[in-house]
């Protein structure tokens, strides 16, 4: 089946366009397909092929969203947005942020205002880096060249959150990491956000040896799931602290780069600088 042909091109712009406006009906596999008329087993294939993600997956994300804009846009109870949505409880609202967004409806909703989150931008060898933290341990650490642009980045993670501009213990245990001090490393927590997915591929991340690298295939097959490299290319792309979960250890197969959040300049300088500590 040829993805490109625009005959299927146009049944998955429909399929598309049906799960959109019926989503709140929460229609099956074979609803959908019927809309296109194609049997449950070609569609999947075909929908998973061309968009990258199940037609479940895909309806998951229409209601993700659609949730997400009345918790952010009213002040509707959990259980109404679950009706509105079209789900059948909370519990099945709760467990579909869990499982895509990494948080519960509550936790999005208030975006963050039950944390305190200090922050502060010292300057390492690769340059500014913005590193923030709550009491529980490191909540983002980025590379930034603006100041602003990377607070605001950090702020649009927890709209609600309590800042406050100011280094403490949590933050200089991870920046000594830069002046070569891992004595203290298994100390630093973490205290990081994502879904199932995307922290257990950042756990797996930890568990490069220093000056080491490995492939997106390499990843996925030590997970278990060998056929995910794609998914797991993402979650490495949306790690929210830089060095600490060493995704600049990760390249391609083939032996390319490929890309990094801060920089594929900074990210052969990290490379190169853990090279030359490691040779010694």
């Amino acid at each position: 089946m040829d993805i490109k042909d625009p005959i299927n091109y146009d049944r998955i712009a429909r399929a598309i366009a049906y799960i959109r406006e019926n989503h709140r009906q929460q229609p099956t596999l074979a609803e959908i397909a019927d809309e296109v008329h194609l049997s449950p087993f070609h569609f999947q294939r075909l929908f998973t092929d061309w968009a990258g993600v199940s037609p479940k997956k895909f309806l998951q994300y229409t209601n993700l969203q659609y949730a997400k804009s009345i918790l952010r846009e009213s002040r509707e109870t959990l259980f109404e947005t679950a009706y509105r949505t079209g789900l059948s409880g909370t519990g099945r609202l709760h467990d579909l942020f869990i499982k895509i967004e990494g948080m519960t409806p509550g936790e999005f909703k208030n975006g963050g205002s039950d944390l305190t989150i200090n922050y502060d931008v010292p300057y390492t060898r690769f340059g500014k880096l913005l590193v923030a933290s709550t009491s529980k341990g490191i909540c983002h650490m980025a590379f930034i060249d603006d100041v602003k642009d990377g607070f605001e980045e950090l702020r649009a993670r927890f709209p609600n959150a309590d800042f406050h501009p100011r280094s403490d213990g949590i933050q200089a245990g991870a920046v000594k990491l830069f002046h070569r001090d891992w004595s203290n490393i298994d100390q630093i927590k973490l205290h990081l956000k994502g879904t199932d997915f995307q922290l257990k591929v950042w756990e797996t991340l930890l568990d490069i040896p220093f000056g080491h690298l490995v492939s997106y295939g390499d990843i996925a097959m030590k997970m278990g799931a060998s056929d995910a490299s794609r998914a797991v290319g993402n979650a490495v792309g949306l790690n929210p602290v830089a060095y600490l979960v060493p995704c600049h250890r990760v390249i391609r197969s083939t032996g390319h780069l490929g890309g990094y959040r801060w920089g594929e300049t900074r990210k052969v300088a990290l490379m190169g600088w853990e090279a030359a500590i490691e040779g010694r």
